[in-house]
């Protein structure tokens, strides 16, 4: 009985997906460290989000919110909250999900051990699968506060506030390629 448990267990190891990185969930927002979420993003404490729509999505929504001209659309965007001037710079940040499938490999092992051809016999190597993850950070500043996300920044509450209203805006807003194009 234990010998067919160990064959199952290592039939049903081969042939699945084994997990190598798994990208994060995000249910609503996350506010944390650029770096800390990805290694290229600045050191600054930023908004995090899952972004669901196409790519530039975010862009267009911008641009034409603050009807920026596609001029410094991702860097520097203008915002006033209570007639102080904030800024703020957003990323379009990609985490893929990462797995190996060992399927091909083990049926090439196992179609070749069948017909006893191991010399010329082409084994495949496993296949990694990828499912891209999509997110949009953004980092809010002034000419006061250098990262207005900081736990004891004086003006995070209200930018939180901001934020949060901005993104379920942009989450809201179906077919917003068609609206950008119209105008």
């Amino acid at each position: 009985m234990k010998k067919l448990l160990y064959v199952f267990a290592s039939v049903a190891f081969l042939t699945s997906c084994v997990p190598i990185r798994i990208a994060p969930s995000i249910s609503d927002y996350n506010v944390t460290k650029g770096k800390k979420f990805k290694r290229s993003l600045s050191k600054r404490q930023m908004f995090i989000f899952e972004d669901p729509k196409e790519a530039n999505d975010f862009y267009n929504y911008v641009n034409t919110k603050y009807d920026l001209q596609h001029i410094d659309v991702y860097d520097n965007v203008p915002f006033k909250i209570n007639e102080e001037q904030y800024f703020f710079s957003f990323y379009e940040v990609k985490i893929p999900d990462k797995a190996i499938n060992f399927f091909p490999f083990v049926t090439s092992v196992l179609f070749n051990a069948a017909i006893g051809n191991f010399e010329d016999a082409e084994i495949e190597d496993p296949t990694m699968d990828r499912k891209d993850n999509w997110y949009l950070a953004i980092e809010v500043y002034s000419d006061l506060e250098k990262d207005c996300l900081e736990i004891n920044s004086l003006s995070r509450e209200v930018v939180l506030k901001y934020l949060r209203t901005l993104k379920k805006e942009y989450l809201s807003t179906h077919n917003y390629n068609e609206i950008v194009f119209k105008n």
